[in-house]
């Protein structure tokens, strides 16, 4: 595994996370609070998302970080991390709206929104810091 990957990887999560940190319990849990009420948990089940942060950051990282990297265009990073997020949030939110009985349409585009900024963000960042740190080496 090169520096670069490395990089990428830590960078994409450390944006990601301290992203969701930040969004998951002061924005996005009282909206789903307000419209779902007492069928969200009140602490969050660590094993499921633990495993869609792996997944998704693993697929940032593939589809949109290493190309970006690799061809030195930082804004495709930016792009297709947005188009990545873009298409696995509104996968759930779509699913969910379609299912759920008590969804809601404001629910559906906070997420998709959140999903595909933060998904673009990630990536983008973790490009900047890859391209950054290959030049001081």
């Amino acid at each position: 595994m090169t520096i670069s990957l490395l990089i990428l990887i830590a960078v994409t999560a450390i944006v990601f996370g301290i992203g969701e940190a930040i969004m998951l319990p002061n924005v996005m849990k009282p909206m789903f609070k307000e419209v779902l009420g007492d069928q969200v948990l009140d602490k969050i089940r660590l094993g499921p998302a633990a495993m869609f942060y792996v997944i998704h950051i693993a697929g940032l990282i593939w589809f949109a970080s290493a190309p970006a990297l690799r061809d030195g265009q930082p804004g495709m990073a930016l792009l297709n991390g947005a188009l990545l997020g873009l298409i696995a949030f509104s996968c759930y939110e779509m699913t969910s709206w379609t299912i759920m009985r008590d969804w809601s349409p404001r629910l559906v585009v906070a997420d998709i929104a959140w999903g595909t900024f933060i998904s673009g963000v990630s990536s983008w960042a973790a490009v900047l810091a890859a391209r950054a740190l290959q030049t001081t080496a």
